[in-house]
């Protein structure tokens, strides 16, 4: 296996070798100016309604109104996993410290330990659904062999638990006791394995806190507010799962490899506008807030972004296809120009 560790481009910048769509330097310039103020909007209006959502879902604990509450508070947590994604690229804030700041705490809530996950998202970016190096973000879309069913389980709230040996929470036990898996050891710089290990440690510590504040209060509560909402938070994989899945491995063109939808003011807003994937990827220095202007310059040489209906009515066929031939991937029309 090529040595990833090595040829790494960055998690913001792209190689010369992929395409790119045309963009005067003056536009790209000012689409990628950062904004404190974008961040700090998104931040609040995201934590005070999952916590408002949090405290409905404690009132009504052990009535059926905390059914439908929790799994929306579950969504809302899901929507941890597009802050920690802006953050980590350092565009959700212009302020450095707020980015890691952030990054950090997103990162516990998504059960992203911090260090594998900057260096497994800085390869993803520079080589998108790659074979060699290998691409680990996939694992769970392009390169994964769903049968039908595998497949309709990542939507079911709670399915998480049949896999749960496959999980994050199993690889960052393994990390916390010294454990070298394939994706720290073709990842993660040499001289930042200990602080890997070390905040996998941590997140266990957090862990065993959380389980025992429920048993010392004699409620499930903090278990299911703080520990596994990822677990229930499925409705967020229905635009995350549109990504790559079904699309073309090793190519040179963010076009074939990824795609973008639209999706509802509410979704969009869980998603941090990162439904405009392609625009992402191929300039993944401008922060999400400015990808629907982005798109808007650069249309005419992109595939239009699809409904969820559309993106779905060519993945489920694409998926069972795969599962019968590997080889198989979504043809993408391309513009012409």
């Amino acid at each position: 296996m090529t040595d990833t560790k090595k040829i790494q481009t960055g998690i913001n910048n792209i190689s010369d070798e992929w395409f790119r769509a045309n963009i005067d330097r003056k536009t790209l310039k000012n689409l990628s100016k950062r904004s404190d103020f974008e961040g700090w909007k998104h931040i609040i209006i995201y934590a005070l309604s999952l916590g408002a959502l949090g405290l409905l879902s404690t009132y009504t604990w052990q009535s059926l109104w905390f059914v439908p509450i929790y799994l929306a508070y579950c969504m809302m947590w899901g929507g941890a996993d597009a802050i920690w994604h802006e953050c980590g690229h350092g565009t959700a804030f212009k302020n450095r410290k707020l980015n890691k700041f952030f990054y950090n705490i997103a990162s516990f809530m998504n059960n992203f330990e911090p260090v594998r996950w900057k260096w497994s998202h800085s390869l993803h970016h520079s080589y998108t659904a790659s074979i060699d190096p290998h691409d680990y973000e996939v694992d769970g879309s392009i390169f994964a062999k769903h049968t039908f069913l595998s497949f309709i389980l990542n939507f079911v709230p709670g399915s998480g638990f049949f896999t749960i040996h496959k999980s994050l929470y199993v690889e960052i036990i393994k990390h916390a006791l010294g454990i070298k898996t394939n994706v720290m050891k073709d990842c993660i710089p040499e001289d930042k394995i200990n602080d890997c290990i070390n905040i996998s440690r941590i997140f266990v510590l957090l862990w065993i806190t959380i389980i025992a504040s429920s048993i010392y209060f004699y409620t499930f509560l903090p278990i299911l507010l703080f520990l596994i909402p990822k677990f229930f938070s499925n409705f967020n994989v229905i635009w995350g799962m549109t990504q790559h899945i079904g699309l073309k491995e090793n190519a040179k063109d963010h076009r074939l490899s990824t795609r973008s939808v639209r999706l509802n003011p509410i979704f969009s807003f869980i998603y941090w506008k990162m439904e405009y994937h392609i625009e992402h990827h191929m300039f993944p220095m401008i922060p999400s807030y400015n990808l629907p202007k982005l798109y808007d310059v650069i249309k005419d040489q992109m595939p239009e972004p699809q409904t969820l209906y559309q993106a779905y009515k060519e993945i489920i066929p694409a998926v069972i296809k795969k599962s019968k031939n590997p080889d198989y991937f979504i043809p993408v029309q391309l513009p012409n120009n």
